[in-house]
């Protein structure tokens, strides 16, 4: 996936590694890559490469997307790569069992809180930290890919949107500017 890869690097940086799915993934799991010295300085991103290639279904819609799933987060660690890649193997390995797909707005409850505990879910949102430009790409065979960003959220956060809808967090993530590669920022005040 040549496209992908050039697309992802010209905003995420080099490519360093990446994943193959674990024995006994669902068929259609993609691998996990880590991108480093990309446009967001002191940040590493981890993109998943090939779920694109599964059509998924979205319960609100009536027709098929091509999803890739985005997670960054400064580098502060010295040495490993962090939850992100088990995190963005867990939901690809949800998503492509399941057939469904997650867009701007939707909620995925993690198995268990991220390291920290206080960070239990993923919102899906829009790569605001890049240009427009980045939140899509058409690849090879013609599909265009969406880029979903999974930005880990608390308990509280997942209530208020569940309770006040997305549009109500974004507007919150926009006046109170937290910093999303931060996921053990405190929660928004809501």
């Amino acid at each position: 996936m040549p496209e992908l890869i050039d697309h992802f690097e010209s905003r995420l940086g080099r490519m360093i590694g990446a994943w193959s799915p674990p024995a006994g993934a669902a068929q259609g799991t993609p691998q996990v890559a880590c991108f480093r010295e990309g446009q967001l300085p002191g940040a590493q991103a981890f993109a998943t490469v090939g779920l694109s290639r599964t059509p998924l279904w979205h319960p609100a819609s009536d027709r098929h997307f091509h999803l890739e799933l985005l997670a960054c987060e400064n580098v502060n660690r010295t040495k490993g790569y962090g939850h992100f890649p088990d995190v963005l193997e867990y939901v690809a390995g949800q998503l492509t069992a399941s057939g469904e797909a997650i867009l701007r707005g939707d909620v995925v409850p993690l198995p268990a809180p991220l390291p920290g505990g206080t960070m239990t879910s993923l919102y899906a949102g829009l790569p605001v930290y890049f240009d427009d430009d980045f939140f899509s790409v058409t690849i090879e065979n013609g599909s265009d890919v969406a880029v979903v960003w999974l930005i880990p959220i608390t308990a509280g956060e997942t209530t208020f949107i569940r309770d006040k809808g997305w549009e109500a967090f974004e507007d919150a993530l926009v006046r109170q500017d937290p910093d999303l590669l931060d996921p053990d920022r405190p929660q928004l005040d809501l």
